[in-house]
């Protein structure tokens, strides 16, 4: 298969700008609809509602970038992910401001203790939080890349709880959780599909012949 072109820099701030520019749209239109009155006779659940399905799309559309990075070879992919990330964060504090409350905190610590669904949801908020604050370059090297990365594998519990969270809240029309539940597992099952080929396929490896290998010199102390 021909691979495509790697863009250029120039090319990069443009793909960039217009990832920015679409993950925007949809806080865009829902201001505009605030403005202008438009979000039907209960604005606040709208929005709460919107902000919650944006999250997750972003989170899973986020998800797709190791798999089209691995079939496509496009590898620039990567450097969308953490705007993807971002997005994904800012529309999930959307979704939890709890407008409806008006910031009472007994009302909102009611909501999270007495039902699941907000539970689930808010569990996986704070699990957010540590991924959208060392998202970015200081804190890949005071963490080291290795810790940075096992954190940020926690995407994949967010994912499920954020699935959870919608499926529990819907109730009777479960449609497009179910959608959304399929996408993940879908991509989870990739995931885990190529870690068992890279497992196998260095279980198969030969080992490196006898003369390749480094002799080992056991030093016996003296009197012993």
């Amino acid at each position: 298969m021909t691979r495509l072109p790697t863009p250029s820099g120039r090319q990069l701030a443009a793909i960039k700008l217009l990832v920015f520019v679409l993950c925007l749209l949809p806080a865009l239109q829902l201001a505009l609809g605030w403005r202008a009155d438009a979000l039907g006779a209960n604005p606040i659940e709208t929005i709460t509602r919107a902000s919650g399905e944006w999250t997750l799309r972003l989170l899973l559309i986020g998800l797709c970038v190791t798999p089209l990075r691995r079939i496509t070879g496009l590898h620039w992919l990567v450097r969308l992910r953490r705007m993807l990330g971002l997005f994904a964060f800012a529309y999930a504090a959307a979704h939890f401001m709890w407008l409806d409350q008006f910031f009472d905190w007994r009302a909102i610590a009611r909501d999270i203790l007495e039902r699941p669904f907000i539970t689930v949801g808010f569990a996986a908020f704070v699990l957010l939080l540590p991924l959208a604050a060392t998202s970015n370059a200081f804190a890949i090297r005071r963490l080291g890349g290795r810790r940075w990365q096992a954190l940020h594998r926690s995407v994949y519990a967010i994912a499920i709880m954020g699935v959870v969270h919608f499926w529990w809240l819907v109730k009777a029309d479960v449609l497009a959780p179910l959608v959304y539940a399929l996408i993940l597992a879908a991509l989870l099952g990739a995931r885990a599909w190529w870690r068992e080929q890279e497992r196998r396929r260095q279980l198969a490896a030969p080992p490196p012949a006898r003369h390749l290998q480094k002799k080992t010199i056991r030093i016996v102390p003296l009197g012993k």
